[in-house]
C-alpha cells in the first residue's frame, strides 16, 4: 500500500509481499510495466487483477504468480480537491478471487487510510519545524522563539511522533507534503 502519493512519493508505504517477490520485482524494474500500477494511475476504484484488461507484455502477473501471488486485487483512491495526490494499494491471497464483498471493504478501507486523520499540530510545534526544515540549528531555533534548546527538542521529537516520521527531515518531508508547512 502506499498512501497519499504526491508527485514523487508516499507519506507511508506498507509491503507485506514476499521479500523474494520484492526483490526480483525491483531488481528487474517491473514497476514501469506492471499493468496494476498502470490501472492505478489512470483509475479511481476497486478491481480484481483476473479482470484487469490492460495489456502485460513483460508477464508481470504471470511472474508475481511463481511468487504465490495468484489472485489479486487493486484499489485505487484520488479526491479531486487533493490535485491527484493518490492511495493505492495491491493485495494478492494465494487460494482463491476475493469476492465482490471483499473488494468493497478493500477499497473502504483504502478510503479512510487515504483520508485518514491528520495529526494535530500545535502552532508551536509547526514553529519550530518551520524553522528547523529552514536549516536552523537547536539553538538558533530556542532564540529565535524565545524558549530552551531542550524545549526545542521535545517539539520537534512531538512532531516525530505525531506525523510517525523517524528523522526530522522525514517529519519536514510528511508536514510539507500535507501541507502543514
Amino acid at each position: 500500500m502506499a498512501l497519499r502519493v504526491g508527485f514523487s512519493f508516499a507519506e507511508v508505504e506498507l509491503n507485506q509481499l514476499p521479500l523474494l517477490w520484492v526483490d526480483f520485482y525491483a531488481t528487474n524494474g517491473l514497476l514501469i510495466h506492471d499493468p496494476a500500477i498502470a490501472w492505478v494511475y489512470s483509475n479511481s476504484g476497486v478491481l480484481a487483477l483476473a479482470d484487469l484488461t490492460r495489456p502485460d507484455p513483460h508477464q508481470v502477473l504471470a511472474q508475481a504468480a511463481i511468487f504465490g501471488l495468484v489472485y489479486g486485487a487493486v484499489v485505487s483512491v484520488v479526491r479531486a480537491q487533493e490535485r491527484g495526490r493518490r492511495s493505492y494499494g495491491l493485495f494478492f491471497r494465494d487460494d482463491r478471487e476475493f469476492t465482490p464483498d471483499e473488494l468493497q471493504m478493500l477499497e473502504r478501507q483504502m478510503q479512510q487510510l487515504h483520508e485518514g486523520s491528520e495529526p494535530e499540530l500545535t502552532l508551536a510545534e509547526i514553529a519550530a519545524l518551520k524553522l528547523q526544515s529552514q536549516g536552523m540549528r537547536l539553538r538558533q531555533i530556542g532564540i529565535e522563539l524565545g524558549i530552551t534548546e531542550s524545549a526545542v527538542k521535545a517539539r520537534l521529537n512531538n512532531v516525530k511522533r505525531k506525523l510517525g516520521a523517524r528523522t526530522q527531515s522525514q517529519a519536514a518531508s510528511i508536514a510539507a507534503a500535507r501541507r502543514i508547512l
